[in-house]
């Protein structure tokens, strides 16, 4: 069964502030975006400055150049997953083995031209695998949904890894995403652009499970 999970990604403390207490209201998980200004052209909230109600589960996307700067800081916040970008010149697998020995679940997000068959070890150790489709260290965009290609090979790397989805989704795709193996689909502006965000999650909501033919 597929989730729609709410995205933040700003750097202004009280936007933070104002969309954690409307998510809040209506999901029990979050996805909070992070970015050095290296890696994405813009930069985001910190991990230090990040924060989250008690009782909430929290996945934290790293756009950054190197995570190993911020092992520290994540393994003291203890989200629930941390997720690091398959394109870093980095030893990724060690520093997810060091996420999962502090019970974090360790993701890797793909960008839209990597094929990550080269790297198959950094697929195995991964937890959780999203496909990243949307503009970097922005909200919006458009899916591309020739990315659900990359399903199968990855599912078939690592059976074991849920399937995550990033950028672009909105009531046009949503269903088609979900029907493709996405098991996790996270939304930003479709839910945090508009007027009632509680009214956009449970639409997606509804979408993503209703009976149809694919």
């Amino acid at each position: 069964m597929s989730v729609i999970v709410p995205t933040i990604t700003t750097d202004s403390p009280e936007v933070y502030k104002d969309q954690m207490g409307k998510i809040r209201q209506f999901s029990l998980r979050v996805h909070i975006d992070v970015s050095d200004g290296v890696f994405a052209p813009t930069k985001l909230t910190p991990p230090e400055k990040i924060w989250w109600p008690e009782g909430m589960e929290v996945d934290i996307h790293m756009m950054v150049v190197k995570p190993s700067d911020y092992m520290d800081t994540l393994l003291k916040l203890k989200p629930s997953m941390v997720i690091f970008h398959f394109e870093v010149e980095e030893d990724l697998p060690s520093l997810m083995g060091i996420l999962k020995q502090s019970g974090i679940k360790a993701g890797l997000a793909v960008m839209r031209s990597t094929f990550p068959g080269h790297k198959p070890d950094t697929v195995h150790q991964a937890d959780h695998i999203m496909l990243f489709s949307g503009e970097l260290g922005k909200q919006g965009g458009k899916a591309s949904l020739m990315q659900l290609e990359k399903v199968r090979m990855l599912t078939t790397l690592n059976g074991d890894a849920d399937i995550g989805w990033d950028g672009g989704i909105n009531m046009e795709n949503a269903f088609t995403i979900s029907k493709g193996g996405v098991e996790v689909l996270n939304v930003g502006h479709a839910i945090m652009g508009t007027q009632s965000p509680d009214v956009a999650y449970r639409s997606l909501t509804e979408e993503i499970n209703k009976s149809g033919i694919f």
